[in-house]
């Protein structure tokens, strides 16, 4: 995976269109808004990090969070490019053995957006089924992380659930979400 930080003019508008195709496939997200409206606020730093969440399979679109607009990884699944990590830097040094390459923390600085809290992926399992089949990481609270924990939650049986693990544990089914305020 390579994370941009610029994008050329030929990326942007194929971002563009990318983006609006989705956006046009699911309006039941985002009702009474405009895609151009959305994309005359974008900076040439959001479409990098937007590009980024597709890069790694995120299927970024446009919802609702409490009262503000964000663009947030609505794949079905966690997204594929972003799995098999563990929680943070500290766990991911803390594994003696078989250590994944990378942590959601670490990747979530790099590609330049928010995970997901709790909060946030109850908001988000509002616009459709997601991690049916997978889980993803959600921000965990430092009384939780100082103790070696993180959250993560899915949604069986029409419910949706928050879980703990060891920080340091990693799963070919575990990923994890991010946002990008607009």
């Amino acid at each position: 995976m390579t994370i941009k930080k610029k994008l050329t003019k030929a990326e942007k508008e194929e971002l563009l269109n990318t983006l609006e195709s989705r956006f046009n496939t699911h309006k039941e997200r985002h009702e009474n808004i405009e895609f151009n409206d959305v994309a005359a606020r974008l900076s040439d730093k959001q479409l990098a990090v937007l590009h980024n969440m597709e890069s790694t399979e995120g299927e970024p679109d446009v919802i609702e969070m409490d009262g503000e607009l964000y663009f947030a990884d609505c794949a079905k699944e966690s997204p594929k490019g972003r799995r098999s990590v563990c929680y943070d830097r500290a766990a991911l040094e803390k594994r003696k053995k078989n250590k994944p390459e990378n942590s959601a923390m670490d990747l979530v600085k790099e590609i330049g957006f928010e995970m997901l809290t709790e909060g946030d992926y109850r908001t988000l399992q509002q616009f459709g089924d997601f991690d049916l089949k997978s889980s993803s990481w959600v921000a965990t609270p430092a009384d939780i992380r100082d103790l070696g924990g993180a959250l993560f939650c899915d949604k069986r049986y029409n419910t949706v659930f928050l879980y703990h693990n060891g920080a340091d544990s990693y799963y070919s089914a575990r990923g994890f979400r991010g946002k990008l305020k607009i």
